[in-house]
């Protein structure tokens, strides 16, 4: 049985879930939390939410908590190089889809992208379009834009 909570941040309502070893979901809408959790906080989702809101205030770059993805191995590989994006840097979708060895896959990487079931901390709000515009946010794209414009005043 999994686990989550919800705090109120500065960006909004968020949703943390965990299935008792890692966390599962980080989402800004319950529609994307596992329908099989129980509301309840847990030391694993309080340890999320410090960090999260540490992250927030500009004295977090990392986070050290465990965590687990389900999802296809296509969207393992995209979720995996999200991950490597450095803090306060953006990629383009053709970026990571290069460098994920399928060059032609950036429809499928915007997809990947949109299916991140951890928000903020595998970094999809690092991802824009070729031409540098923000495109596409779970959380909203006035969301995307605070993220890295934290990002960019913490580098």
């Amino acid at each position: 049985m999994r686990s989550l909570f919800f705090y109120e941040t500065e960006i909004g309502k968020i949703g943390i879930a965990d299935n008792g070893k890692a966390i599962t979901h980080l989402t800004f809408s319950d529609k994307k939390l596992p329908a099989d959790g129980i509301v309840r906080e847990t030391a694993l989702i309080r340890d999320a939410a410090a960090q999260i809101q540490g992250y927030l205030a500009g004295r977090r770059k990392d986070f050290e908590f465990p965590l687990v993805m389900e999802g296809t191995p296509f969207q393992q590989k995209v979720w995996e190089a999200l991950q490597e994006i450095p803090y306060g840097e953006t990629r383009s979708y053709k970026e990571i889809a290069v460098s994920i060895r399928n060059p032609k896959a950036c429809r499928a990487v915007g997809m990947a992208n949109n299916k991140n079931p951890i928000a903020i901390v595998v970094p999809c709000h690092r991802v824009v379009g070729a031409n540098g515009n923000l495109v596409g946010y779970a959380g909203g794209l006035d969301i995307k834009a605070r993220l890295l414009n934290l990002e960019k005043e913490h580098v």
